[in-house]
């Protein structure tokens, strides 16, 4: 029995059960210093540093590269004029696929990153290959609008659906502890096909600004306009709504087990071939006549729009119940608390947290509760792809660094998701907690530390709590670890 548990009489862990858990859990960190690095020896390429240094590098060269192309072609004025009119809408389509990723937000660098692909990489690729492509068309057949037409209907859709695919297959061979299921997939491809399409407005709409000053208009006139309307206003979803079919195939072959080699690859190319016959039939819209563009928008993008986001809002309940499923495992183990699980499948109740710890001890409290949930998503997450078989040889190492990660937070998170959990099932509320609860020396995510000349308790680590493998049933219950009330020394 360790000191702490013997000052506070909390139930010895049997002998065998101590044994089980350090094989299981190993030497364990300082608190405060756990990061799991799976070990690399060997070339220099394989250095993280390195390797964000070569992606930077190289989307940075493809930027100058698209960026000298689409002035070349529409002018200096026309480039200022589309760059001012395609960033509308990118704001408002960034926050709308942030917004499905509350549940487990992923980390910004990545879907940074799927934005740069899809605005200097992948639009890069489009512009030279298609040009390339409607040359090549126009020589062989002697008839520049035939080619026009078959580059538009069968190559673009090829090329640029191909192009924007690449960055969601390198974040899911890459990062692949970020891309867990089908939101994650829907959220990358909706980042990448943005600043796909931003690039390729400033092209559309500084073309058609050149065009109306040809014509003699002194500002923006009829042309610009109308292509303003047409691929801002009515079909900004346009190219989102093509990637997102590749991405929810690789949502669908993240969530597979691993037996399933062939479902894992099928499912993302049968996403590809969709994205582009979806994206072919848009843009042969105009050779089915004058109102052929109409009957396709209103026949078949809105309808498929509104069932990709059902499919999206639908995907974000899932992972809320499957909080609500995997997560009282672990509070029966002491991990977490009785009301956290229901508090955590609730989005009121983890905005209700997080503004409760804002109040009770400012923004740093709350970006901590926020992280809280974030791990315990990602943790839910693990444990139902661990069951069904899509989880690798490092699940137990994963799954203990993200328990250290709540282990960390829990004094801060834990009290306002109880009182979140109290508020949303209209109980009367939990006792609001003490202003400054003190578990441990110091705690970076309350405003100050311990008043002076008080020593609190020291909070215990992993091999003094009763946790219990959630794929192993305990060898005899033991009540969830409760900390004990702060007691000042006596003097």
């Amino acid at each position: 029995m360790s000191e702490w548990s013997a000052q506070h009489q909390q139930p010895a862990v049997p002998v065998l059960e101590e044994q089980r858990l350090g094989e299981f859990l190993g030497a364990v960190p300082e608190r405060g210093q756990w990061r799991y690095r799976p070990r690399r020896v060997g070339m220099v390429w394989r250095s993280k540093a390195f390797r964000a240094g070569a992606v930077i590098s190289v989307l940075a060269l493809c930027g100058l590269l698209i960026l000298s192309l689409v002035r070349e072609q529409t002018g200096t004025q026309g480039f200022l004029v589309g760059l001012g009119l395609a960033v509308l809408p990118v704001p408002l389509l960034l926050a709308a696929f942030r917004w499905l990723d509350r549940v487990e937000p992923g980390p910004w660098r990545s879907l940074l990153f799927s934005f740069a692909w899809g605005a200097c990489a992948a639009a890069l690729v489009a512009i030279t290959a298609n040009t390339f492509a409607a040359r090549w068309i126009a020589t062989a057949t002697a008839d520049p609008s035939h080619a026009d037409t078959l580059g538009a209907t069968v190559i673009a859709p090829v090329v640029e659906e191909s192009a924007k695919a690449a960055a969601v297959l390198l974040i899911f061979l890459f990062r692949r502890r970020e891309f867990s299921g089908v939101v994650d997939g829907i959220v990358v491809a909706g980042f990448t096909a943005t600043g796909f399409a931003f690039t390729e407005n400033i092209l559309y709409l500084g073309n058609a600004f050149g065009e109306d000053q040809q014509l003699g208009s002194s500002g923006l006139g009829s042309v610009t306009a109308g292509t303003f309307f047409v691929r801002v206003v009515m079909s900004p979803f346009a190219h989102p709504l093509f990637t997102v079919l590749t991405g929810i195939g690789f949502g669908i072959a993240a969530l597979s087990a691993r037996r399933h080699r062939a479902r894992r690859i099928m499912v993302p190319v049968l996403g590809l071939v969709l994205a582009m016959g979806m994206h072919a039939l848009w843009n042969g819209s105009s050779t089915f006549g004058t109102y052929g563009f109409f009957a396709v928008y209103g026949a078949f993008m809105v309808p498929a729009f509104g069932l990709v986001t059902w499919l999206a809002i639908w995907s974000r309940q899932r992972e809320l119940r499957t909080l609500a499923a995997e997560l009282p495992a672990y509070a029966a183990a002491g991990w977490l608390s009785p009301a956290e699980p229901s508090a955590l499948s609730s989005m009121r109740a983890r905005g209700m947290a997080r503004d409760l710890a804002r109040h009770w001890h400012g923004r740093a409290a709350a970006r901590a509760v926020a992280e809280y949930e974030s791990f315990a998503t990602s943790l839910a997450v693990l444990r139902r792809r661990a069951r069904r078989g899509a989880v690798g040889a490092d699940f137990a190492v994963r799954e203990r660094e993200l328990l250290h990660h709540l282990w960390e937070r829990r004094a801060v998170a834990g009290p306002a998701l109880a009182y979140a959990a109290g508020r949303l099932v209209s109980r009367p509320p939990a006792p609001r907690p003490a202003p400054y609860q003190w578990y441990g020396s110091y705690n970076p995510y309350l405003r100050r530390t311990a008043p002076p000349g008080r020593i609190p308790h020291q909070q215990p680590l992993y091999d003094q709590h009763p946790y219990q493998h959630p794929y192993q049933q305990p060898t005899s219950r033991q009540p969830p670890f409760q900390p004990p009330p702060f007691q000042p020394p006596v003097r």
